[in-house]
């Protein structure tokens, strides 16, 4: 968890990480939150701050009417986060619950390698792969469902390896720092320390981790070419994990884009900027957003 206290101008005062008990199942995982977030508020206190606002990103699907989640590597279904957040803090001050990619997405945008843009994409390449979707300048929730790019099918046949999701062949089972290292793992026999690994292999020439990079770069590219046909951005911001690898990554992406479309409008391919920061930058964000509107009298999403 990357947590922090963030005045309204954006200057962050204190931030920190700690970790989440996973293996510990789902209502572990909600009592470190609960946890975290209270703390924050005592530390906040002591410093002499008044918090105006909570804001809370969380992987997973998310019902905003009802202020459930949804997580698979949560273990959280339907789960009331919204509520057991303000029985933990009170409801003296707004609570903002957003979807951890959205959240970044937003704050990249306001801030990072998407500002100035209208139709754009925010796409992390981490454990999982999941998107933020900028349409005619809003970022689309689709009422909690939208931007679950890694979870498009785009390998067939016998090649298709199941999903945690259910459906065989998605993108995340290929593209994802996760999948770089299971599949050098099950190509070679060997363990190692995840994706960062794989690409310390591929520098040093290893044709297997070559093998795995390029089945991840092709797959990439078919998921980026629909993308841009479907929506048309102008820009897409590459961040998560993997983007450590730099051209290693941006540039076999922008070729294989480029080669592909012929009507359709090209984005740039870049970097995203705000790193790890992103989704707790963009939960500051939103949550600042929120009481500026309650200030103002709009009416808030």
């Amino acid at each position: 968890m990357k947590c922090g206290l963030v005045a309204a101008d954006g200057a962050v005062l204190h931030r920190e990480t700690r970790p989440t008990p996973r293996e510990a199942g789902g209502r572990p995982i909600l009592d470190a939150l609960l946890e975290t977030v209270v703390e924050l508020g005592q530390k906040a206190t002591a410093d002499g701050h008044r918090v105006r606002a909570v804001g809370v990103v969380v992987p997973g699907i998310i019902d905003a009417a009802t202020g459930t989640v949804s997580a698979e590597n949560l273990a959280w279904v339907s789960t009331p986060v919204l509520a057991e957040l303000k029985a933990a803090i009170g409801e003296d001050r707004p609570i903002v619950l957003a979807h951890d990619v959205r959240a970044g997405g937003y704050a990249e945008l306001r801030q990072g390698a998407l500002t100035g843009t209208t139709n754009s994409l925010f796409l992390p390449l981490g454990t999982g792969i999941a998107a933020a979707m900028v349409i005619d300048g809003s970022l689309v929730s689709g009422d909690g469902y939208a931007g679950e790019l890694g979870h498009t099918r785009f390998i067939h046949g016998d090649a298709a390896e199941q999903c945690a999701c259910g459906q065989w062949g998605c993108l995340e089972t290929v593209a994802s720092a996760a999948a770089l290292a299971r599949r050098y793992g099950a190509r070679t026999g060997r363990t190692v320390d995840g994706a960062r690994e794989v690409l310390e292999l591929l520098a040093a020439g290893d044709p297997d981790a070559a093998q795995v990079w390029d089945d991840a770069l092709t797959v990439l590219v078919d998921a980026l070419v629909l993308y841009t046909t479907l929506v048309a951005p102008t820009r897409i911001a590459i961040g998560g994990g993997l983007v450590g690898a730099g051209e290693t990554l941006l540039q076999p992406l922008r070729d294989g884009i480029h080669a592909r479309l012929t009507f359709q409008r090209e984005p740039e391919i870049v970097a995203a900027v705000l790193g790890e920061e992103a989704g707790c930058l963009g939960a500051a964000q939103m949550a600042w957003d929120r009481v500026a509107a309650d200030e103002s009298g709009e009416q808030t999403v």
